[in-house]
């Protein structure tokens, strides 16, 4: 179908009509979703807050036997030393994580290596292990540390769970289509005061659904609409009217035939619905890093970005969250200390994809920022609770934002 004759179709189904967000002729200014003004009645909702810097120095922690992580030191650049550390390599192995068809090395966060710090290097698993468990607790995302480590390399492991070895879409939907979508369920998701868990859940829902059922043009919206429900009924602890959700979209689709796409998702994804989102990651990392709230912030804005970004389907949470919080420090620049580069320097230890892969996300994070001032993300990451920091200098010159990740 060619791509005018795609647009008359979606104009004419009502996916278009009366929505300038889903207009693809529409300016990008434009594009304003025509969203009632409908809160869910659950009062304040707890979104998650960026883990405030630790001001007392990391304990160093005695050295106990780990049989189950070994010290690999694997290359030499000119960067410095890429070391990582994994699991027993009867259960893990170099390689393990497969992106684009590639075989993945390890890669470091921090550029720098270990160098001059023998001592903590080590330390890294047993001071690794118990940095991790305090990032956990401290973030609520366990209710016990006795498991919090087996927890979080369950997370490592299951990431790569439902896994999209491409970004290619189905021949009837674009990259720009997609992105309008996203961008209009993120004003939707904010509308409804939903966790940030949720919105990440819901746009891998539609990546998946969009792979694994038929869908017509005409039935896009209602298709993110229906990953959105499905998310909430996950994650929240109230659940909006099906006809509240109808009237954000006005009308254009009964209930009946909500609860029926509802169906066919849900019996398309098998009820496979379990996903270890990069948000998970990203303040996980940030809390071992101890990084400052406006490193965090910007971090979240590009990681909210690379949902819009049809480029960033390829690749695991784990690497979009290690990708984002590189390029937030780069871009936020601020003084280093040495308990901070300590810290940094733990945090990049942790396996996360090879660095030709992290280097290739952050131009696409880059790129995404500097071309992101008319989109719903941008907007919402401008408001004094974010600290403004879509408005951040160093994200206005693209050309000197993709500087700093060459």
């Amino acid at each position: 179908m060619r791509p005018v004759s795609s647009a008359v179709t979606m104009a004419r189904t009502g996916f278009c009509d009366t929505k300038p967000l889903l207009d693809l002729h529409k300016k990008a200014d434009e594009r304003r979703a025509p969203l009632r003004t409908w809160a869910n009645a659950s009062g304040p909702i707890d979104r998650w807050q960026p883990v405030e810097a630790d001001e007392s120095r990391m304990n160093l922690l005695k050295m106990e036997p780990d049989r189950r992580w070994e010290r690999r030191l694997s290359l030499q650049t000119s960067e410095g030393i890429i070391m990582g550390f994994h699991e027993d390599s009867r259960a893990w192995s170099p390689g393990k994580l497969i992106a684009e068809g590639c075989v993945e090395d390890p890669v470091l966060l921090y550029p720098c290596g270990l160098q001059g710090l023998p001592s903590l290097q080590v330390l890294v698993p047993s001071l690794l292990r118990h940095e991790i468990e305090k990032a956990l607790e401290k973030l609520d995302l366990i209710w016990d540390r006795t498991y919090a480590w087996e927890m979080f390399l369950d997370m490592m492991r299951t990431q790569t769970q439902n896994f999209l070895p491409s970004a290619d879409l189905p021949r009837y939907f674009t990259d720009a289509t997609r992105g309008i979508l996203v961008d209009w369920l993120i004003q939707v998701h904010e509308i409804m005061h939903f966790q940030d868990e949720t919105l990440h859940l819901a746009i891998h829902l539609l990546n998946r659904s969009l792979r694994l059922i038929k869908v017509t043009t005409a039935n896009l919206q209602l298709l993110g609409m229906v990953c959105l429900f499905i998310a909430a009924k996950k994650e929240e602890c109230l659940l909006p009217e099906v006809s509240g959700l109808c009237s954000l979209m006005d009308h254009t689709y009964t209930k009946h035939q909500f609860l029926r796409m509802e169906r066919k998702v849900l019996s398309g994804l098998k009820f496979e619905l379990s996903y270890s989102p990069p948000l998970h990651f990203l303040l996980i990392f940030a809390s071992v890093a101890r990084c400052s709230a406006m490193v965090v912030w910007m971090a979240r804005y590009l990681l909210e970005l690379s949902l819009l970004e049809g480029q960033c389907l390829v690749f695991l949470p784990a690497q979009l969250a290690g990708a984002a919080l590189c390029l937030a420090r780069q871009v936020v620049q601020e003084p280093t200390t040495p308990e901070g580069e300590a810290a940094w320097c733990l945090v990049s230890s942790i396996h996360v994809g090879s660095e030709a892969t992290l280097m290739k996300i952050m131009h696409i994070l880059a790129s995404a920022a500097a071309k992101a001032h008319t989109c719903a993300t941008f907007l919402k990451f401008s408001s004094p609770e974010t600290m403004h920091v879509s408005r951040h200098p160093g994200l206005k010159n693209a050309s000197s934002l993709l500087g700093v990740c060459s």
